[in-house]
């Protein structure tokens, strides 16, 4: 017994005096890392043509480090980080898109609705090649922002090739003030809803579920055609909460990173506000990130059908990680799975029904750009300008009727919101 208990006593000793050599070559090799940066920082610093400070250096590498990562990975400046903010929370000054770095092009995600990006044509897919003359072919993300993004009245040409096209084409476009009006909302029939989200902000459940209750004091809700078209995405928790509108029980999402011991699920709980009626939601190429989990989640619980085009395929989890000096680190950490565990990155969300898009024909080329467009009048319970309230539904049928006959795509997920429960019983 004593032997034993000595081999043992032996081995770990053994053990524990030999474990600190791999740890011993790591430190190692990270200060020879460390070591190999601070010369080349000396010799620039030292060597370059032109002035520059070490601050400039360790900023630049510190940008260059992890804009490498991936194309959604990146280093925000103290005002970077600010217009983040901004942005997040609903207004902010530019054109109004949604940009992503893809195997080194600049490409458009989606343009935001009722902006003048949007106004200009800027269409998902869109392929940005100069920047006021300037090619943006060794731009990284956030310089290619910045260029974009300016002063309200200012100018930004851009030289843009679409999908598809031969030619590239120089778009001018004025700079606004981009308010973000994230819900929006119409009849299509009585008790068949259009509800529009054009990203997920602060308040884009509370507004969403604001407008179902109004629609609900007028008419008794049958079903609701849900629109992410062209929808870039935005806040997790919005993607959760405005799923879980829909949602009884279950998971809505999940998020896993590196290890996987860290995965963290996101579920739906009972709430008042869950609607029960049926919906379709219309997806296509810029529908991505807190769009696809909306779609990815309804999909899953078999709880609403997908209608339109393959989505964008953003599916990585971006953490805004604050410094001290006021900058940020925006950093990919994890990659979102619907609840049956299908990753969306680089796939996207596969529509139940695919169904293209078919824009009119050359003479209708303004009614087409107009197709997602919702203004006051169109609003469900919108002030009459001195006429009789009874003439809202008229006119909420006449616009219905004019969007139906510029939207194929629209016009089926009509017709399907309604035979859905007739669907459900035969199967």
């Amino acid at each position: 017994m004593r032997i034993t208990l000595w081999i043992v006593s032996f081995l770990l000793l053994f053990t524990l005096a030999i474990a600190p050599g791999p740890t011993i070559a790591a430190k190692d090799d990270h200060f020879q890392a460390l070591k190999r940066f601070s010369q080349v920082l000396d010799m620039v610093e030292s060597y370059y043509v032109q002035p520059i400070s070490r601050k400039e250096l360790i900023d630049n590498s510190i940008k260059g480090m992890i804009e490498e990562l991936d194309p959604h990975s990146t280093y925000l400046t103290p005002e970077d980080y600010k217009d983040m903010q901004e942005q997040t929370a609903g207004k902010f000054s530019g054109i109004g898109i949604e940009i992503s770095m893809e195997q080194g092009r600049l490409i458009v995600v989606a343009p935001i609705e009722d902006t003048p990006a949007y106004k200009a044509g800027l269409l998902a897919g869109d392929l940005i090649l100069e920047i006021d003359g300037e090619s943006t072919q060794d731009m990284t993300l956030m310089d290619a922002v910045k260029r974009i993004r300016g002063e309200k009245g200012t100018t930004v040409d851009l030289l843009i090739l679409h999908k598809e096209a031969n030619k590239p084409i120089e778009v001018p476009i004025v700079r606004g003030t981009i308010p973000i009006i994230s819900v929006k909302s119409q009849s299509l029939e009585d008790g068949y809803m259009y509800l529009r989200l054009t990203g997920f902000k602060e308040s884009t459940t509370k507004n969403m579920r604001e407008k179902i209750r109004d629609y609900q004091k007028d008419h008794t809700l049958k079903g609701i055609v849900l629109d992410l078209r062209n929808n870039p995405g935005g806040l997790l928790g919005q993607a959760v909460s405005v799923a879980d509108t829909f949602i009884e029980d279950g998971t809505i999402v999940y998020i896993q990173g590196k290890d996987s011991a860290n995965r963290k699920d996101f579920y739906a709980s009972k709430n008042a506000s869950e609607v029960k009626v049926p919906v379709v939601v219309l997806i296509n190429a810029g529908s991505a990130s807190a769009s696809e989990i909306v779609a990815g989640a309804l999909q899953d619980h078999k709880r609403a059908l997908i209608m339109g085009e393959r989505s964008f395929g953003k599916g990585s989890v971006q953490t805004i990680i604050p410094m001290t000096d006021g900058s940020g680190i925006k950093l990919t950490t994890a990659l979102y799975y619907t609840p049956n565990g299908r990753s969306i990155q680089a796939k996207g969300i596969e529509p139940d029904l695919r169904i293209p898009f078919l824009a009119p024909t050359a003479d209708e080329d303004k009614a087409m750009r107009k197709r997602f467009t919702v203004r006051e009048k169109d609003l469900s319970r919108h002030l009459e300008n001195g006429s009789e309230p009874q003439k809202v539904k008229d006119k909420d049928a006449e616009l219905s009727k004019e969007r139906l006959e510029q939207d194929n795509q629209l016009r089926m997920a009509l017709e399907l919101v309604k035979t859905l429960p007739k669907l459900k019983e035969i199967n």
